[in-house]
């Protein structure tokens, strides 16, 4: 530990050292045209440039020297309380939703790309022909269907339900989030953004989901009734749920896909969709503002229920 801190304030130091050296080149190149005044800001944003850029390679060599060791350690962290994210109706609703999606996505790609030979072994051998096929699809229809009532339901009728669909709303900062976000990928920002209960990601998601659903359900019924509809009405339904089931199946596959299966932080797979819990300290990693509000209203209701008991 004592050599450990040791490199840390060396580390420190040649930091220290370097950001003075790149602000004195910087001031030598630029003393011909005009004097700069170096700021506050700059030394500031030299300095956690170098921090992000030092911190990324120390991970980095520390991770191929002894990938194993770092895999024991970080297991072996403790986990410490669990925080609910999501409550049993709404896993249920996502349960009933992802299982209709999937119906949905095998016996409708065939039914797009015909000529293809999974498609022909999809249909036929699987699913035993076209009408077998075109049933099991309409079964995972009345799924989302059910689903998409079902939430409706819930966030009229749930105070958790309303809650979380008016944080779902996009607002300004999940522009400068997302923003941000690049400048932190590409290295120009040392840190992040700090989320809230929802990340711009997240309402990425539900919005889409819900847009989805909106066209895939509306087209979905004129083509299932299409003797009530002119034919213009059934040629525009029959485009729109074949564009939008292709762009649902290359958005759950390359964008949902990896943020719960693929992601190097949750490989194989994030199992929230099950439990619906978090650990405190993947509170504190993806959710630090909601983090921060739960500690601070627990604090206050301690403090509340103090002052309450002594003045009985």
């Amino acid at each position: 530990m004592k050599q450990t801190n040791e490199n840390m304030n060396k580390r420190e130091s040649l930091i220290k050292d370097l950001t003075a050296n790149i602000i004195d080149s910087a001031k030598d190149i630029v003393k011909e045209t005009e004097s700069q005044e170096v700021t506050k800001d700059i030394h500031i944003e030299v300095t956690n440039r170098l921090n992000y850029e030092t911190n990324s390679l120390l991970n980095e060599v520390v991770t191929k020297l002894s990938p194993s060791i770092v895999d024991i350690n970080i297991k072996e962290q403790p986990e410490g309380r669990k925080f609910e994210r999501f409550g049993k109706n709404f896993r249920s609703q996502h349960m009933l939703m992802f299982v209709s999606v999937i119906i949905l996505i095998i016996t409708g790609m065939p039914l797009k790309f015909p000529e293809f030979g999974i498609s022909k072994f999809v249909i036929i051998s699987m699913l035993g022909g076209l009408e077998n096929s075109t049933l099991i699809h309409r079964i995972g229809a009345v799924g989302l269907i059910i689903v998409g009532v079902w939430h409706l339901i819930y966030i009229i009728f749930s105070r958790v339900g309303r809650r979380d669909f008016f944080l779902m709303i996009p607002n300004l900062q999940d522009a400068k989030d997302a923003i941000q976000t690049i400048q932190y990928y590409i290295g120009k920002r040392a840190k992040g953004p700090k989320f809230g209960r929802f990340s711009f990601i997240e309402k990425f998601d539900y919005w889409a989901v819900y847009w989805g659903m909106i066209i895939m359900i509306g087209s979905g019924a004129i083509m299932w009734y299409k003797e009530l509809f002119p034919k213009y009405a059934y040629d525009i339904g029959r485009e729109m749920h074949s564009d939008e089931g292709l762009l649902a199946t290359l958005a759950i596959v390359v964008w949902h896909f990896y943020n719960v299966h693929f992601n190097p932080e949750v490989f194989p797979m994030s199992w929230i969709w099950w439990h619906g819990q978090l650990t405190e300290s993947e509170m504190k990693h993806h959710h630090p503002l909601e983090y921060d509000e739960i500690m601070k209203k627990e604090s206050e209701e301690i403090i509340n229920k103090s002052k309450s008991e002594g003045e009985n």
